[in-house]
């Protein structure tokens, strides 16, 4: 049986394809348009998954798709005869419907002369997200919980997963939602971009949790675990907010009212400097999120009596918060599934027809690697092609055919504090970079961070970036002894090796840790024991393979960046070019 899972028509547009239930390709939009966060119907990604697999639209199974207007609608009616919202809302909701209605013509604009035979499945969003989270864990019993900004008229769900089935206990619903008040706080603290709340996340540490006053009159904890928002503070549920996607780019309209800067005062300029008072806001809105996260998390460990939990929905990406679950609750073991945000709702999607239907639960998302790989001939006609360009610019190209060798010599380069891109094997799946479409460097230098973001990144100062680690050292580096493989947790670094890895130690003394293994990433943890050889460190630092755009999926994105950042070395299947000394 085959299953198309698709995102679309939303942030963070994918596709999916299941095999008998196994996971076969996964990817989003956004690595193959080049616009960050793509939104819109995932064409490319689809035609991607499909050869993957060897196979046309037409002998599709089922498609599955991680919306469904249909879903709540006795809550939707009964919220707009109280609230009675701006009718240019409403308009705004059918307009966004009738994008389902169109699904047959763009997949065939997207596979040209294929039927489309699959039936197609609408799944609730939040039933998505939990089966995205619970489905692929190697959990057979946990706690599921989605939490997030919106979709299908809840802002989140959870339940408790057993076998192959999701029991649902409970929602937030529209127009509460813990992902709508983050999204307020990050556009007021004038980071205005769709998807910019890690930049809050980032700059939190930086501040004072002074504003807990104030963010308790905008989140109120109930009981059962759930939360409110005071919207009064909030237009979303009564005005057109604008939301949108120009050639592919999501884009939203502020989400807060002036009560909002009566509250905190006035809000920030894109340009202004971020001074304490910012820096306090953000350090309160992390603060307050995380006491309505782990006020939920702990309920629900009281109700259901599981010490196991998967999570997914966008603040699912909250590593920060995630990081505590272990000190803040009662879980032992938690899973997170690396595309945790809307683009996992595709996966989800998938894995709900997949069981709906009476598949078995036999796979485990051990690896994020599920996107396209290059062979090496394809990799070495590009660098044939640009042999005279390179060697213009003083690069010097080596075919290394030994595993061993290439990670002896990129390990040598990046202990002399160079900086490398690393490009193998297949793209990972999911926002974060995980040793196949990353940038590396050394974790010992204090100045790495400003190196990185001269040469390359162009970002804030205040924004970390990760240690990749391999899995048998982390108790030796961190307070904490978990797997992490999609680096979703920030642990606590020892005290007494923070001077030893300054650049990816975060001024709160931890680091958004990826823990490396030899079955999963084999060339990845040669690379990092080679490392570790040479300085005593069994870390790398580690960020996605990018200039402020999208992570590179082909190796001409990959050579493209390199040649136009001041990156020292590449590292490209089995090839390594270097810039010549000046």
């Amino acid at each position: 049986m085959l299953v198309l899972g698709i995102n679309a028509y939303h942030g963070d547009s994918s596709a999916c394809l299941l095999r008998d239930g196994k996971l076969v390709a996964a990817a989003e939009e956004e690595r193959f348009t080049r616009v960050k966060h793509w939104a819109g119907f995932p064409a490319q990604s689809v035609r991607y998954c499909l050869d993957e697999a060897g196979i046309t639209l037409s002998q599709v199974d089922h498609i599955a798709i991680n919306r469904d207007p249909k879903a709540n609608f006795l809550k939707k009616v009964g919220f707009a005869i109280k609230h009675r919202p701006d009718f240019s809302l409403i308009l705004e909701r059918l307009k966004n419907a009738k994008h389902w209605g169109s699904i047959g013509n763009d997949f065939a604009r997207a596979c040209v002369g294929e039927a489309v035979n699959a039936k197609i499945h609408h799944i609730e969003h939040h039933a998505a997200h939990l089966s995205s989270a619970f489905h692929v864990s190697p959990f057979d019993e946990a706690v599921v919980v989605s939490v997030d900004g919106m979709g299908d008229f809840s802002s989140a769900a959870w339940g408790v997963g057993r076998g192959a089935g999701i029991e649902v206990g409970g929602n937030v619903h529209y127009p509460h939602s813990l992902g709508l008040f983050y999204m307020a706080i990050t556009q007021y603290l004038g980071f205005p971009h769709y998807g910019d709340e890690y930049k809050v996340m980032g700059l939190a540490p930086y501040g004072a949790p002074s504003f807990m006053n104030e963010m308790r009159q905008l989140v109120r904890l109930l009981e059962d675990g759930s939360y409110r928002l005071n919207i009064e503070y909030f237009r979303h549920h009564r005005e057109r907010i604008r939301y949108e996607w120009v050639g592919g780019v999501p884009s939203a309209g502020d989400l807060f009212t002036p009560r909002l800067e009566e509250l905190l005062g006035p809000r920030r300029g894109t340009q202004e400097e971020l001074t304490g008072r910012f820096r306090d806001i953000a350090r309160s809105a992390q603060a307050m999120y995380e006491d309505a996260y782990f006020h939920l998390l702990n309920t629900l460990h009281r109700k259901y009596r599981v010490d196991h939990l998967a999570l997914a929905g966008g603040c699912a990406m909250n590593s920060a918060a995630n990081g505590k679950i272990y000190r803040n609750t009662p879980f032992r073991k938690a899973y997170i599934q690396p595309a945790a945000g809307d683009a996992g709702g595709a996966l989800g999607a998938a894995y709900t027809v997949w069981h709906s239907l009476g598949g078995r639960r036999d796979f485990v998302m051990e690896h994020a690697y599920w996107g396209p790989a290059f062979d090496q001939g394809a990799i070495g006609l590009l660098l044939e092609s640009k042999k005279d360009e390179l060697a213009a610019l003083g690069c010097e190209i080596c075919c290394i055919g030994q595993e061993d060798e290439l990670c002896k010599r990129t390990a040598r380069a990046l202990s002399e504090g160079k900086v490398v891109g690393w490009f193998q094997g297949r793209m990972e799946w999911g926002a974060r970079a995980l040793g196949n479409r990353s940038i590396l460097g050394d974790p010992r230098r204090p100045d790495m961070k400003d190196i990185l973001n001269l040469k390359i990144k162009r970002r804030e100062s205040f924004r970390p970036f990760a240690p990749s680690i391999i899995r048998e050292a982390v108790a030796d580096w961190f307070e904490e002894d978990h797997d992490v493989p999609f680096m979703m947790q920030a642990f606590r670094i020892r005290e007494e090796k923070r001077s030893a890895i300054p650049a990816v130690t975060h001024v709160d003394g931890s680091g958004r840790l990826q823990t490396v293994t030899r079955n999963t990433n084999p060339l990845y943890y040669k690379l990092i024991r080679e490392f570790a050889e040479i300085t005593g460190v069994p870390v790398l630092l580690n960020t996605s393979f990018n200039e402020n755009e999208p992570v590179v999926c082909h190796p001409r994105e990959a050579l493209e960046c390199f040649l136009r950042t001041k990156m020292d070395v590449l590292v490209i299947g089995e090839y390594l070019v270097e810039r010549r000394a000046a």
